[in-house]
């Protein structure tokens, strides 16, 4: 683990990035930050989620900035199911979980996080993409609508967790696991070496 001088800020309410952080064995606080998630249209997908994980970082920084003293660094991240190279976001519905996943049935698509940081005082910001491509198996309906009875894919990007139940629908993926589940942590470590 490398040290870190300044007190790493987790700016996200997601469970499932509190504990990849901590089972990578982080020492951090957790901070709740309100901004609109709704990705500016006129950007390609990698600038879209770049764009909603800085708005998270720098109105923290702000926020944080305006109440404390000590040196810290920011840490924000956005996840995203791209399928034909558009954001699918979280189910509104049900019914929006089984259009989804009925997308992804049988199909390949890419999982992107965007993770960005802002280091105090001096207001340095970096941040970069991942990519993890998912190969999904075929799912018959039964099977769509017998996980979605779970409950679990509706707060999630793309209808699933890939960490949970899930997890039996993905044949195979290429690249970094943790990335689909919502934080990449090789990224944070590349990126905290490089302040």
């Amino acid at each position: 683990m490398m040290p870190i001088n300044q007190k790493l800020i987790l700016a996200s309410e997601s469970p499932r990035r509190r504990q990849l952080l901590a089972e990578a064995g982080f020492s951090f606080d957790v901070v709740s930050v309100k901004v609109s998630e709704i990705p500016d249209k006129n950007l390609n997908v990698n600038d879209q989620i770049l764009d909603i994980a800085r708005r998270k970082a720098r109105q923290s920084y702000a926020d944080l900035k305006a109440s404390r003293s000590d040196e810290f660094i920011v840490l924000s991240a956005d996840t995203e199911v791209i399928w034909e190279g558009a954001p699918l976001g979280k189910p509104q519905d049900r019914n929006d979980a089984y259009r989804i996943l009925k997308l992804l049935s049988g199909n390949v698509h890419e999982v992107l996080t965007a993770v960005c940081m802002i280091s105090s005082p001096s207001g340095r910001e970096l941040s970069q993409v991942e990519t993890t491509k998912i190969f999904f198996k075929n799912l018959t309906d039964n099977e769509i609508w017998t996980y979605i009875d779970t409950k679990e894919p509706m707060d999630k990007a793309g209808a699933y967790g890939i960490q949970g139940l899930g997890g039996k629908f993905v044949e195979k993926y290429e690249g970094p696991f943790d990335n689909v589940v919502g934080l990449p942590i090789s990224v944070v470590r590349d990126l905290l070496a490089k302040f």
